[in-house]
């Protein structure tokens, strides 16, 4: 069995060595699937960084990285890499953007490293263990539903289904305190689990975009599902239901299921 402690100090010192790339001010923006949906070299040199040192740590390691189709999950350990989740708000300059390091062990988190390079937050998690910001112990709020803080988003690749987003965002909204969109899931989740928000929705959402921050909400006492209230899967976009806790899930759970009654879409990676 990995030292999954020791494991994570060298994941962390990969990490921070990867904040020179995404400090750069000369990358270059392609387009992807859509005309939101962007890619900047500096996903794809971080991505390539990344891929490089942390399998001198796992030799016999697999990917599923966003970038480049890089899918390769058939190990006993996968690492699960977004190089920079929130790349729209990277490539205007705004700090709300994050690189997420998941390792699975036989399709389970064990370890999650989330590090925003402007901020400076270091969100992280090793499975039994706790998590994280900055090396310090976080937990999610104790706030009831009608004075939570929501995060979500409005399917910007899949803008059909942004009609069923607005209505549950707006029925949320008049039963919680206020809702916020910071443009990159992990690092919401993050905020979710160091008690900064404590409601979350997404209608599709890629396992690099949620893997290691959903190991660290869950080991600050959070709780993440899909639609249906199963667990999470890694290999293919799911709709995002999360809370600070139990009751709140179900709350925030039952309105999306109001006017969300099935998962509109079926597609692996």
């Amino acid at each position: 069995m990995a030292d999954y402690i020791t494991l994570i100090k060298d994941i962390i010192k990969i990490v921070k060595n990867a904040d020179g790339i995404v400090k750069k001010h000369n990358f270059t923006i392609q387009k992807k699937s859509t005309n939101e949906d962007i890619v900047t070299s500096a996903d794809i040199e971080v991505q390539n960084y990344l891929c490089s040192e942390l399998k001198k740590l796992l030799p016999s390691s697999g990917f599923l990285c966003e970038e480049q189709h890089l899918i390769d999950n058939k190990n006993e350990f996968t690492w699960v890499i977004d190089p920079i989740d929130g790349t729209t708000n990277f490539s205007r300059n705004i700090s709300e953007c994050v690189i997420s390091i998941a390792l699975l062990s036989r399709n389970v988190p064990v370890i999650g490293v989330v590090y925003a390079p402007f901020k400076h937050y270091l969100f992280s998690a090793v499975a039994g263990h706790g998590a994280k910001l900055n090396g310090k112990r976080i937990c999610v709020s104790d706030k009831t539903f009608k004075d939570s803080l929501f995060c979500t988003a409005m399917s910007l690749y899949r803008k059909e289904y942004a009609e069923i987003c607005r209505d549950i965002i707006f029925d949320v909204y008049n039963k919680c305190n206020d809702f916020r969109r910071f443009g990159s899931c992990a690092l919401e989740l993050c905020y979710l689990a160091a008690g900064k928000c404590d409601l979350y929705f997404e209608i599709r959402v890629f396992p690099w975009d949620y893997a290691a921050s959903y190991l660290i909400l869950k080991e600050a006492g959070g709780v993440l599902k899909g639609l249906n209230g199963e667990n999470l899967s890694y290999d293919k976009p799911t709709v995002l239901v999360g809370a600070n806790n139990l009751e709140n899930y179900e709350k925030l759970n039952d309105i999306i299921k109001k006017y969300l009654k099935e998962l509109p879409y079926t597609e692996n990676l």
